[in-house]
């Protein structure tokens, strides 16, 4: 039965302009019932979406531009608009056969833009009143398998159960996401990692049968048990690195201590593909020990080995991104936080660390060098069987908050000013420029580092011992 929701009158009187019949959708009209704010808003309009959009746009000052051939959507963002708006095309003949394709009933309300009216077709109200997210139709993931990661991703934002057949269905189609576009698929993940519970949604996202399906070396790693040092096998390790990572994401500070607001700073720093670095470390959790299921082995002894699980990883990881056509960025430092996230571990083993070590780890590390250290110790924490000791685990996490404090203390030095530029060097070693420079440029900087050269003649000196030391090698 229709009824009129005064709560809808300022987002209507916002989207005015559009005069066509026409319909708030989906996502929106759940939200703004719930009580929650709005930053995306879907419009079904029984008319064709380009000129309203272009009016829209005009009142608002937004930009708009086309989303899909197909379905003749239009987006609208920016200016006065306090959200984005996408407006489609009805998909069916009326707004009940609009609804009757879409993919959750929660996600199937609709509200008149005319006078307010609220369109319930499904009872979805019922749904919504008892937290329950409950499929519109049995053909519903089929018609669209990205709607299975969707559907995790809404129960991590709503916290609502999804009904049994619900999930049932999904896990019955979930093999059909492989054959989807990866670009919505990888979206929706975003979307995931970026909640303070991300790990909820991975969960979830395996629950439905999804996660599998769009990591296959995770569903590999599904009952595939490790050393007596692990307490889980490979996938519930890894789900449970990434809830140590949230955890640090979110307060930093009983990690990291005194500089746990450092550590919040670089973690909140944009990255790529709209994401943080602290989005983009989840998804290097995620990946950290995916080529374990490729590279297990059994010593005569009987104890389960992964040699090279860090090196085939990182190529596995790159060769998702690529697949999932990320920037290369984020596959850049998703691949290094994979082929790197065993080094802080080795450091264990070296204390008392000089400033030297620390600072040849972070040469090493970056330009990932927080998220390793953050996904290094959600690792140790994650590594808790019947062979591990909490002063095994306390060592690890004290060599982390001592390399942390030093990254830190050297971003705020700053970065050494050169003391010889690169002409003044090759005049000094006195050959023509090769694969060297950059090696012996890192050494000059890593003595200013260190402290160990602080003056010209000190530079001097210190390229003059090294071309004497190091370049014959080099040279042949």
């Amino acid at each position: 039965m229709d009824t009129v929701d005064t709560r809808f009158d300022e987002l209507r009187r916002q989207l005015s302009t559009i005069t066509d019949p026409a319909w708030i959708v989906g996502g929106a009209v759940r939200d703004i019932l719930r009580g929650l704010p709005v930053v995306d808003v879907d419009i079904a309009i029984a008319a064709d979406a380009e000129g309203p959009a272009k009016r829209l746009a005009r009142i608002h000052d937004a930009t708009r531009f086309p989303l899909s051939d197909a379905f003749g959507a239009w987006r609208v963002v920016g200016g006065t608009l306090p959200f984005q708006v996408d407006i489609t095309p009805l998909q069916g003949a009326t707004i009940a056969e609009d609804l009757s394709r879409r993919d959750l009933t929660v996600n199937a309300l609709a509200v008149a833009l005319a006078d307010g009216a609220l369109v319930d077709t499904t009872g979805a109200m019922a749904d919504l009143e008892r937290g329950v997210l409950r499929m519109v139709g049995t053909q519903s993931f089929h018609a669209d398998p990205v709607r299975i990661v969707r559907l995790a991703r809404i129960a991590l934002q709503t916290g609502f159960a999804i009904d049994e057949p619900t999930r049932l269905r999904a896990r019955m189609d979930a093999g059909a996401i492989a054959a989807t576009a990866t670009e919505r698929v990888f979206d929706e993940l975003v979307r995931i990692a970026k909640w303070d519970t991300a790990w909820q949604g991975f969960e979830i996202l395996d629950e439905v049968g999804g996660l599998g399906v769009i990591v296959p070396q995770l569903e590999e790693g599904r009952g595939l048990e490790q050393t007596p040092y692990h307490h889980k096998d490979v996938l519930g390790h890894t789900l449970e690195v990434v809830r140590h990572a949230c955890d640090m994401r979110r307060d930093p500070t009983d990690m990291f201590r005194a500089d746990g607001p450092a550590v919040a700073a670089l973690l909140s720093e944009p990255l790529a593909d709209e994401m943080t670095r602290g989005d983009a470390l989840m998804f290097a959790c995620l990946f950290h020990d995916m080529a374990k299921p490729e590279t297990y082995a059994v010593t005569p002894e009987g104890r389960a080995t992964f040699f090279g699980h860090d090196r085939v990883g990182a190529d596995l990881a790159g060769a998702w991104c690529r697949r999932h056509n990320t920037s290369n960025r984020f596959r850049e430092i998703v691949a290094q936080c994979v082929r790197e996230h065993l080094a802080l571990g080795f450091m264990v083993h070296r204390q008392p660390l000089s400033l030297r070590q620390i600072v040849r780890y972070l040469d090493r590390t970056s330009p990932a060098d927080v998220e390793l250290i953050v996904l290094s110790c959600a690792d140790r924490l994650a590594t808790n069987g019947a062979r591990t000791t909490p002063p095994q685990i306390q060592r690890h996490l004290d060599v982390a908050r001592q390399i942390t404090r030093q990254m830190v203390a050297l971003a705020e030095r700053g970065a050494p000013t050169p003391l010889l530029d690169g002409r003044e060097i090759l005049r000094l070693v006195g050959c023509d420029p090769g694969p060297w420079t950059a090696a012996l440029v890192q050494a000059l900087r890593e003595e200013q580092l260190v402290g160990q050269v602080a003056t010209r003649a000190q530079a001097e000196r210190f390229v003059r011992d090294w071309t004497t030391r190091e370049l014959p090698s080099r040279l042949t």
